[in-house]
């Protein structure tokens, strides 16, 4: 093993990390524990995350080590043989990117022989948002806590590019006490002077490193996951990917998309179980996010009521025909997906946690389609602030 080029591999892009602004869920895991998973799509910011962590580490007395498993000089090494190495050196943190990357199947049982046989020892790694550890052999999700990195809110956006610094705010505060937590906003930042800029290309970190090429930079990523990270941890065809590609193509252009599953399995030349099988691989790849209906169990299970794109960059990305009344409820879908559990309502546009009914909408927007239903709010675009039960629309970007 090469362990001199992983290790001064390792401290140069630690050492080269800035740590002074974090993400949302940086300082909601417990870097306590022995063995942590943070999942999440592709251009995310999990790497980042690791490295800070890592350069903590270190700093705090720690002897950490970052390995990335899609680093091509890493094919043909062991996981188990570096930990014991760095193990016996006084290592104290290994930080592990891309574990579906790694070209020995077993990296669960891998996982877990480290976490069984290194007392004291603390093992942290990535995936995608596909990865399943539950159904792995070794069954780390006894012994592994993992945590879901979701993209930029518009809240970290406006911290990202320096135009404030504001704490989250809660379901309620945006809901109940809106007037008073906009209010707070606005003294330091006008919010729909950055909002649609946001929307197009705002939601992946990357994007101030990649102003003139963000959204070719996202079909790429798009086509990796594709091609890439659901063959990787879903057991499919390679006809399967041409598929795939296909119907991501027809919800892109029709979103918000009610599926007609008998009519797409015509259309992909598909069973409807197949059909069924590739929109939630698309939800599971963090591409599109499905809205169910949530009145019981078995309509939960049955086929998405709506299907969205998983954020507004992607629908900038993938189509030029996006429609104001679909970025709209897009957004607010994706918002509110971190901590909260979103449903169809069967009267507005949304259900959050089984109680509040909320429609999105512009400015004219009436409460007529839901007047006579309790705990129910319209979501306002393009306004600043709002009375009553109706709440604009930005401020739902600061939930996290």
């Amino acid at each position: 093993m090469d362990t001199n080029y992983l290790f001064n591999v390792s401290r140069s892009l630690v050492d080269s990390t800035q740590g002074k602004w974090h993400r949302y869920l940086y300082h909601r895991i417990d870097w306590s524990l022995p063995l942590v998973c943070i999942k999440g799509a592709r251009g995310i910011g999990k790497t980042t995350i690791m490295l800070q962590r890592a350069k903590e580490v270190n700093n705090s007395g720690g002897k950490a080590i970052y390995v990335s498993l899609d680093n091509i000089r890493f094919t043909g090494n062991s996981l188990l043989e570096l930990v014991d190495y760095h193990y016996q050196h006084g290592g104290t943190h290994i930080f592990i990117d891309e574990v579906h990357r790694y070209m020995n199947d077993n990296w669960a049982q891998e996982i877990k022989n480290i976490y069984d046989s290194y007392p004291g020892y603390h093992v942290a790694f990535t995936g995608s948002s596909l990865l399943k550890i539950y159904q792995s052999v070794a069954d780390l999700s006894r012994r592994c806590i993992t945590y879901y990195l979701q993209g930029l809110s518009f809240r970290e956006y406006l911290d990202m590019i320096g135009a404030c610094h504001i704490a989250p705010i809660n379901l309620e505060d945006a809901l109940l006490r809106h007037d008073e937590s906009a209010s707070g906003i606005l003294r330091q930042v006008k919010p729909l002077e950055h909002f649609g800029t946001y929307l197009q290309h705002g939601y992946y970190p990357f994007f101030n490193q990649l102003k003139n090429s963000y959204r070719e930079a996202l079909r790429q990523i798009i086509n990796a996951i594709i091609e890439t990270d659901i063959p990787a941890t879903i057991n499919i065809e390679r006809g399967t990917i041409f598929k795939l590609r296909q119907l991501l193509g027809i919800i892109a252009g029709m979103t918000p998309y009610t599926p007609n599953i008998t009519r797409l399995a015509e259309l992909l030349n598909s069973t409807r179980q197949h059909v069924t099988n590739l929109l939630a691989a698309l939800d599971q790849a963090a591409l599109t996010g499905s809205l169910f209906n949530g009145r019981n169990v078995m309509q939960q299970l049955a086929k998405p009521v709506k299907v969205y794109l998983e954020n507004t960059n992607l629908l900038y990305a993938l189509t030029d025909d996006i429609s104001v009344g679909n970025l709209r409820e897009t957004f607010f879908a994706n918002q509110l997906r971190v901590g909260h559990k979103l449903t169809f309502s069967g009267n507005g546009d949304f259900l959050i946690d089984g109680r509040y009914t909320i429609e999105v909408g512009g400015k004219d927007k009436s409460f007529k389609q839901i007047k006579d239903i309790p705990d129910s709010f319209l979501a306002i675009d393009d306004v600043e602030t709002t009375l009553g039960n109706k709440v604009p629309l930005w401020l739902f970007g600061f939930l996290y």
